[in-house]
């Protein structure tokens, strides 16, 4: 069939409306995003830039564990919202559409569920390739979204 390309099952059916991109503003989240704009503009998706404010705590007197300080935790999630701006203006530039999710948790439960809640088609995470004793004590945040995560997900190293 000189000419015409046999049908493969499966080829041209996936959608990606929605990249999700978790940011920590290191050079290998940057990379990640660069991977999300460069995907998104294939897709015309929607690219949901996140950054995890993580809980800050000082020691309580009382014997309950540690106990939140809300304005440091307020202050860093405002500085989060104005670096993720600053970032969505110099990689995206206004090709996409950009929305900004700034929660406060654990980095890695907080991702899965805004994939889970913004309803993201795509998981693109940087890794930082940790290894021995720094890896055994804290694990990898992306490891565990790319376990847990209710879409694909796409590590970028």
């Amino acid at each position: 069939m000189k000419g015409k390309r046999a049908k493969t099952p499966g080829i041209g059916k996936a959608r990606i409306r929605r990249i999700l991109v978790p940011v920590d503003f290191s050079e290998h989240s940057r990379k990640a995003l660069q991977y999300a704009v460069d995907l998104g503009l294939v897709f015309d998706a929607e690219i949901v830039l996140v950054f995890v404010v993580e809980m800050v705590g000082y020691p309580s007197d009382l014997g309950f564990g540690q106990a939140p300080i809300p304005a440091i935790e307020r202050e860093l999630t405002e500085r989060g919202k104005s670096e993720l701006n600053r970032l969505a203006e110099e990689y995206v530039g206004g090709k996409l559409v950009v929305r900004l999710h700034v929660p406060a948790g654990r980095p890695f439960i907080e991702i899965i569920r805004a994939a889970k809640d913004l309803e993201a088609d795509l998981i693109i995470i940087a890794t930082h390739g940790h290894t021995g004793m720094e890896h055994i004590l804290f694990g990898s945040t992306a490891e565990k979204v790319v376990r847990k995560a209710p879409c694909p997900v796409l590590v970028v190293r």
